[in-house]
């Protein structure tokens, strides 16, 4: 099945993207049949996956997860040796609603996954003023080991955030495995301060949080678990940092006629420009990266949910000429514009060289 195609220019204005890596990794454990059944379900062509740098809408992931889960009767992607069978996230969260701080709620999340899984086990280390939620992972295969930790922290972040009713900022996050190809996202996910090779892997935040109340209720809950997975993995990222409120304020540029340069947006901002560098540098990123990103996935949504050509991308998305777009896009994704959207018309492309 091909992206559902659609005319709404507002929709592109709130377009996450998942790198492919994650929808490669959630189908490994999947039969052949099955995969294509599951990808179907979820709209994301098959031919994507080829791709080692493409990107499908949050959404489509988060179809996906659910596809993948009914599938397998697994919530956790097949990863562990025993099945967390579906239902047992939401039996989680109701029991949560039992709880009166957040850190009777992490140890009651502990004691969740220790029912559900056999492999891998989840603790909360305190020490001093900071907090940490740490993994013990013993899945044999070191691309399921990773996979099985990212899933697990961003489950486990998820449910904390939305306990407390807000997010919840992460310091560093450790992870026991080299630094991966996709690692850039984990800025997103988790943290901008990132250590690979860990002994375990790990969140940490300020140890204060865990004497939050919980605020979810009965009727709140339902309404988590209708918008899950996508409400764990999207709804608590950090909205008020610089990063967060470059992006805001760049969107509104996406179909206008010129983006500003950086020297404009920070005055907007009542920074000046080298303060509005660092600030971004201490996030992980810059003002030309955040552009890139919003740029590339806009232009993967244009491509693939409407019938723009790519002559019309590049105008909507600021470039000064057709080609300065491709070059970009293939830069961006490895193929170039017209390719990939024979892949998410569901028609294979031609390899790129």
């Amino acid at each position: 099945m091909p992206w559902r195609r659609s005319h709404g220019f507002g929709q592109v204005m709130q377009k996450d993207t998942i790198a492919i890596y994650f929808i490669r990794a959630a189908v490994a454990r999947l039969a052949p049949h099955a995969r294509e059944r599951v990808l179907r379900d979820a709209a994301i062509p098959a031919e994507l996956l080829s791709l080692t740098q493409a990107r499908v809408p949050a959404e489509s992931f988060a179809a996906l997860w659910i596809a993948v889960a009914r599938e397998l009767d697994d919530e956790f992607f097949g990863l562990d040796s025993r099945r967390m069978k579906v239902g047992s996230f939401a039996l989680l969260c109701h029991a949560l609603l039992d709880c009166a701080t957040l850190e009777s709620a992490v140890k009651a999340i502990g004691r969740g996954f220790a029912l559900f899984l056999d492999d891998v086990h989840l603790r909360l280390q305190v020490l001093d003023k900071q907090a940490a939620i740490v993994i013990d992972n013993q899945i044999a295969s070191p691309p399921d080991r990773l996979f099985a930790d990212e899933t697990l922290l961003v489950m486990v972040h998820g449910l904390m955030c939305w306990l407390i009713g807000k997010r919840i900022a992460l310091g560093l996050a450790e992870f026991a495995a080299p630094r991966p190809h996709h690692a850039t996202e984990y800025t997103l996910m988790f943290s901008q301060q990132l250590q690979f090779d860990a002994p375990r892997s790990a969140i940490h935040f300020d140890a204060r949080l865990l004497q939050s109340q919980v605020v979810q209720d009965g009727t709140s809950v339902r309404s988590f678990l209708r918008d899950a997975p996508q409400s764990v993995f999207l709804k608590y990222r950090n909205t008020h940092s610089w990063t967060a409120r470059l992006r805001r304020r760049l969107r509104g540029c996406i179909g206008g006629h010129d983006w500003p340069v950086l020297e404009q947006v920070a005055s907007e901002l009542r920074i000046t420009p080298t303060t509005l560098r660092r600030r971004l540098e201490a996030e992980g990123t810059s003002y030309q990266h955040l552009k890139d990103d919003l740029r590339r996935d806009a232009a993967v949504h244009y491509l693939c949910a409407t019938q723009k050509s790519v002559t019309e991308v590049a105008s909507l998305l600021c470039f000064q000429d057709t080609s300065a777009f491709r070059r970009a896009f293939k830069n961006w994704t490895g193929v170039q514009p017209s390719h990939y959207r024979l892949v998410g018309a569901g028609t294979p492309a031609p390899q790129s060289r």
